[in-house]
């Protein structure tokens, strides 16, 4: 199979699918570009912030796309590479591409307010609280498996490591410059660029972060991320992640003009077996293994969590929700062709020496030596750029990790009543960024099974939320129903092969899986509740 081939027709299956199906589901919910958002109405200069349909597009996809995307197809690839594409095509249109339109959409309509606050209006109470304890502890493990694979990939790429540090200060005095001094986007946006790489010339040419030991890592990245949870949008969140979408840009760019140049033959089988061994079965693994390349319920929480707040207007809500799934597909596309082009060997040799991230920067630093960029500085680019997603992705979801804490302890009546001091967003982001950290030290390669599962299912608790809203708003939720039921099937199978697989050794695993058994039961309880209210509203509408 030539590679140039499958990018370039998913690329056009993508382009297809946003311009008829993304556009159906804009009409059919009727989004507005006449209502104000909650990014105006509901504006305080440090959540609620409006953004420019381009800025807020960059903050999205940095936040959203991270590291899953690499990592799931890559490891996914054991099943061999065709069953990966179908579900990151027919996932990321049908399946993902709905879920991050929908929960960014229902979030909105909820002044911008998390997946929990919409479940309370549909489910009631207790259905808020069980879906915020879900998100929580998904959160915990997002936060822990990015901090790993961050830690990790600056261990062994030091020029990742002191870049990002010099990414964190330019993008401050990016944020203070066009925020607070009014400089203009555009010529913000040259002048940014054009020092974000003179970042990653410096962080190549000066790694003073050489020597850094993981554990070294874990504690500056919590720290880092403490910090971040806390600090208004304009100063960090945007303007970071905005600059470093323009490297994802660069990088993808960069690899599709290396397949057209080198357009490499796909060398792994498009089919390898069901079971690959110790239970790791096609069916469900694959569609939690692949994760973020084709739907994840992260992306829910990011939509609802930061970027409800910052949507200038509803007609953003189809290109930043429909738009960046499918960008998001076309990258884990991309990481697929890495993995399958390799040598079986040399592949071995690559994900015992840095795993998947290893694995698609070498393949890109191949890609991009086809038109002149040496392989080293192709490999080091690449590596940066994934980690400044990772972390794009570990401070969104600190942030969002607070703001659900924050949510589910806060029992005020009256603005007069005294607070819970959990309710303090230090101190619920110092005990949500503090767990992470620990489960982090168990490395990514033992949390990311869990974290898998866990991600898939509260997509479909998302999912389930958005076809409750969608019925109670009167509109047809077909689109969200479907979709819900084959991902509780998906996720109920895994949790449980992976409950019984880890308790194999629980005395190594059993906090990954007391954490997947909660899970689990509080997946059941709330696809109950979920159940319940469809039927109830069915009922209604049909006695009305």
């Amino acid at each position: 199979m030539n590679s140039l081939i499958l990018v370039l027709s998913v690329i056009i299956i993508f382009i297809i699918a946003y311009a008829t199906y993304g556009s159906y589901l804009c009409k059919t919910w009727g989004l507005d570009p006449k209502k104000q958002t909650p990014a105006h109405t509901m504006e305080d200069g440090v959540d609620y912030c409006p953004a420019k349909a381009p800025v807020l597009l960059g903050h999205h996809f940095a936040s959203i796309a991270g590291a899953g995307p690499i990592v799931g197809p890559i490891q996914a690839a054991v099943f061999g590479w065709l069953p990966v594409m179908l579900w990151i095509v027919i996932g990321s249109i049908f399946v993902g591409g709905v879920h991050d339109m929908g929960a960014l959409f229902a979030s909105v309509r909820h002044d911008g307010k998390s997946l929990g606050e919409v479940i309370h209006s549909t489910m009631g109470d207790t259905g808020r609280k069980l879906f915020s304890w879900f998100a929580w502890l998904t959160l915990i493990l997002v936060i822990a498996a990015f901090t790993a694979i961050c830690a990790g990939l600056f261990v062994s790429t030091p020029a990742a490591g002191s870049t990002s540090i010099l990414f964190i200060i330019l993008a401050i005095a990016f944020g203070f410059f066009v925020y607070r001094k009014g400089a203009g986007l555009g010529v913000s946006t040259v002048v940014g660029v054009v020092l974000l790489f003179a970042c990653i010339w410096l962080g190549m040419r000066f790694q003073f972060t050489a020597g850094f030991t993981k554990s070294t890592w874990v504690i500056i990245l919590v720290a880092y991320i403490t910090v971040a949870s806390v600090a208004p949008v304009w100063i960090l969140l945007q303007p970071r992640d905005y600059l470093n979408s323009f490297l994802l840009y660069a990088m993808i760019i960069g690899a599709v003009l290396g397949l057209v140049i080198l357009h490499p033959t796909i060398e792994a089988k498009s089919f390898v077996a069901f079971n690959t061994g110790n239970m790791n079965y096609l069916f469900p693994m694959l569609f939690v293994t692949v994760a973020c390349g084709a739907i994840s319920g992260f992306h829910a929480l990011v939509g609802s969590g930061t970027t409800s707040k910052q949507i200038d207007n509803e007609k953003d809500v189809k290109l930043i929700g429909y738009g960046s799934m499918l960008i998001e597909g076309v990258l884990a596309t991309i990481a697929i062709i890495t993995a399958t082009y390799i040598a079986t060997p040399e592949l071995g040799e690559l994900l015992s020496d840095g795993g998947p991230m290893n694995v698609f920067a070498t393949g890109i630093g191949n890609f991009m030596q086809s038109f002149g960029i040496p392989f080293e500085t192709g490999k080091v680019f690449t590596s940066l750029a994934i980690s400044a997603f990772a972390l794009t992705s570990l401070d969104t979801a600190t942030r969002l990790g607070r703001f659900i804490f924050q949510e589910l302890f806060d029992n005020r009546q009256s603005a007069d009543e005294k607070a819970n001091v959990l309710t303090n967003k230090y101190v619920s982001t110092v005990i949500t960024a503090g767990l992470g950290g620990l489960l982090a030290v168990m490395g990514y390669a033992k949390v990311w099974p869990i974290f898998g599962s866990a991600n898939q299912l509260l997509a479909a608790l998302a999912l389930l939320t958005l076809a409750a809203y969608l019925k109670k708003s009167g509109k047809s939720n077909k689109v969200a129903v479907i979709p819900t039921i084959f991902m509780f099937v998906v996720t109920f199978a895994a949790l449980v092969l992976l409950i019984i697989q880890k308790s194999a050794d629980f005395a190594t695993n059993w906090i990954l899986v007391i954490i997947a058994a909660i899970l689990l039961v509080l997946a059941v309880v709330l696809a109950r509740f979920g159940y319940k209210t469809l039927t109830e509203t069915t009922e209604e509408k049909i006695k009305g």
